[in-house]
């Protein structure tokens, strides 16, 4: 099965208060706990969230992917849209997805949100920007070929994955064009048709990478005058491993398994375990984010088509 071939469009309930219950059935371990559904999502409404963002207040901001959305939800529970990004011609073939999708997103201090648009055209795919109140707008082109998908901020640059080309972009937040920062073999797909590199975040002067299609996280420094170093894998086995955060423990990692539906602890010797899944509520996960104690994680259903939803878990610190 394709990846854009594989989701009918199956309606659910939508809940109407922010943190609703925990799931019944829970198989959650240390070093999270208290695993909570705190929003469910329509899938005939295209809700299907890709990658997320936390905003100071409380609000979260969410990318729907093959609605190309960008949505808001509220403390207590609304979703707004935000933004919707123009459609490419009908027929257009997207690379990878087979149609437009809307992947990372990042949240600069003024309140400005960035996010990535994969369509198969070279004149709408790039880094779009969605000013407070305003309007979105591309800001940076890449190629139609492309499927830009992670995301995250470094020292006045957003860098990005690439799920097509198996390599990472650098754009300058104060305008210039995106140029590949870095191509390996270590950030391509293993098979024809397969995802890449993926899930971006950047800490101590690196930035963390996975590759869906060989289950890998991996570690690329950045050198001198910005200058990229060799890939290092940190850790395999990790199934169809789409987006990660860090604990905020030294270097161990939350890993989203897609298709698996889990969560695993990555440590930092490259050790993992499973520490979600399905039991908690997960439908395909695509993206987690870490506020404080708390992470988010969105469940897109790409293959359940069952229930796409926001989870919330605690991190549990050692005293």
């Amino acid at each position: 099965m394709q990846w854009g071939e594989k989701i009918p469009l199956v309606a659910t309930v939508a809940a109407t208060s922010f943190a609703v219950f925990a799931t019944q059935a829970s198989a959650v371990t240390p070093p999270l706990s208290d695993p909570q559904i705190v929003r469910h999502l329509d899938l005939a409404a295209g809700q299907q969230p890709e990658n997320l963002t936390t905003e100071a207040d409380g609000f979260i901001d969410m990318t729907m992917s093959f609605a190309h959305q960008i949505d808001r939800l509220t403390p207590d529970g609304e979703l707004h849209v935000l933004a919707t990004l123009p459609a490419p011609p009908d027929g257009t073939h997207a690379p990878l997805t087979g149609r437009a999708f809307i992947g990372g997103i990042v949240r600069v201090p003024d309140g400005t949100l960035y996010v990535l648009y994969s369509t198969g055209t070279d004149d709408l795919t790039g880094l779009w920007k969605l000013p407070p109140g305003g309007t979105a707008s591309r800001v940076a082109a890449m190629p139609g070929s492309s499927v830009p998908n992670g995301l995250a901020l470094h020292d006045g640059s957003l860098y990005a994955t690439d799920s097509s080309l198996g390599a990472i972009w650098r754009i300058p937040l104060g305008g210039g064009a995106a140029a590949i920062w870095k191509a390996a073999p270590e950030l391509a797909a293993a098979t024809p048709g397969g995802f890449g590199a993926n899930g971006l975040k950047i800490r101590d002067n690196a930035v963390w990478v996975t590759n869906m299609d060989r289950g890998t996280l991996l570690r690329v420094p950045i050198g001198c005058h910005g200058a990229p170093g060799a890939v290092h894998t940190v850790a395999t086995g990790l199934g169809t491993v789409d987006d990660f955060a860090f604990t905020g423990d030294g270097d161990n990692v939350l890993a989203a398994n897609n298709q698996g539906s889990e969560v695993e602890l990555v440590r930092t010797d490259g050790s993992h375990t499973v520490v979600l899944t399905a039991a908690d509520g997960l439908q395909n996960p695509t993206s987690i984010t870490r506020r404080g104690d708390t992470v988010y994680i969105a469940n897109a259903a790409y293959f359940t088509a069952t229930d796409p939803n926001l989870l919330s878990a605690r991190i549990l610190r050692q005293r």
